[in-house]
């Protein structure tokens, strides 16, 4: 097999999936499957399906596109709002995006007369965590304006937490979401069907609140693939942290010595970290670096230590000299590497665990390698 590559094992991205589609839902809380880090594999989001996840979440409309033209018949939704370029676009192949601007709201409804479609809309309002939204005080307006507009169905509200800021979504911004929910259908009439309250980072609070008011969807990426909460990066109960793996090759082995010697400057990447001189140590360089991941973001085995990276090398340290040159060190890759070694051209994808899952034949920008 090729390296450095992702192993995607379908069953444990299933198995995730449905344990947390079952948890949710016994909170009246449905799930919407965020394929966006894979760059909307196909395999992936059936996987979600079949585990019940009621919608799959995009960020581009191009992985959108490419799903569907392998056969993904699920509703889609884009999360990030349309661009005004791509609204012919965005009608044709999503039923739902989440918006934030009346006037890309316009572009939407113009492009669905023409397309004789009538497109969903959720307007995102701003609780804090200063990415997208529409600030509350503002929000019965676009409402108005939104109601007004021909071939267009508002379908409801939503908030994004954490993503920027690290604004937690907590009882008292859900809260706030609900209320807000709440005057919407006092001003207009019972108009929202959907109440999106976040991402995984919502986890934590959609499991454990007290009530969970109007919140009924959640946008779910990171849990399933890696099996983490997002606030503080821990393991959710009962669900697989190894269901995506990064290999890379070793191509170097040596005993070293652990400082640098000469008049040290900036490295590739900025200044060089302080190193304390512990004598020789068994190097090794892997064929992977800053241009195919976040090295920061990478797990490694018990027996290996990350060092440092430049551009095509991942500098690690050995517990012992039984790695050869030509062998695989594996990785467990956080939310930023995986999402860079996606997007790599020189990192391949190979899929496993498909099982009785149904597997469709993959139209995408790049190969993603073999199917195993």
């Amino acid at each position: 097999m090729t390296s450095p590559r992702l192993e995607i094992d379908l069953k444990k991205l299933y198995h995730n999936a449905h344990k947390l589609v079952t948890r949710l839902a016994a909170r009246g809380i449905s799930v919407t499957g965020v394929t966006k880090a894979t760059l909307g594999l196909p395999q992936v989001a059936q996987a979600f399906l079949h585990a019940g996840v009621r919608r799959i979440g995009e960020s581009r409309v191009e992985n959108i596109e490419a799903m569907r033209r392998c056969g993904v018949a699920a509703p889609m939704v884009l999360l990030r709002s349309p661009m005004l370029s791509q609204v012919t676009r965005v009608v044709a192949s999503t039923d739902l995006s989440f918006n934030t601007e009346v006037e890309i709201i316009r572009g939407l409804s113009e492009a669905a007369v023409r397309a004789g479609r009538t497109h969903e809309i959720v307007l995102m309002v701003e609780l804090g965590d200063l990415r997208e939204g529409i600030m509350p005080a503002d929000l019965v307006d676009a409402v108005r304006y939104t109601l007004q507009l021909p071939n267009i169905k508002l379908k409801g509200i939503g908030a994004n937490l954490s993503c920027r800021s690290g604004v937690s979504p907590d009882c008292a911004k859900m809260a706030e979401l609900s209320a807000l929910a709440d005057t919407v259908d006092a001003t207009f009439g019972p108009i929202l069907d959907l109440v999106s309250g976040g991402n995984s980072a919502n986890l934590r609070w959609a499991l454990s609140a007290a009530d969970t008011g109007r919140i009924n969807d959640l946008r779910l990426g990171e849990s399933i693939l890696l099996g983490r909460e997002t606030l503080h990066r821990e393991p959710i109960d009962g669900l697989y942290t190894d269901g995506v793996t990064l290999l890379a090759e070793v191509i170097e082995v040596k005993s070293k010595p652990s400082k640098p010697w000469g008049e040290i400057a900036q490295t590739a990447f900025g200044k060089p970290p302080h190193v304390k001189d512990r004598g020789h140590i068994v190097q090794a360089l892997l064929a992977i670096g800053e241009q195919d991941t976040d090295p920061s973001g990478l797990l490694p085995p018990t027996w290996v230590r990350i060092l440092s990276a430049t551009s095509d090398h991942l500098i690690v340290e050995l517990d012992n000299d039984n790695v050869r040159v030509g062998s695989e060190v594996a990785f467990q890759p956080n939310y930023s590497a995986l999402l860079r070694a996606m997007t790599s051209p020189f990192v391949s994808t190979v899929i496993s665990g498909g099982g009785e899952l149904p597997v469709y034949a993959i139209e995408h920008a790049r190969s993603i390698g073999e199917l195993t």
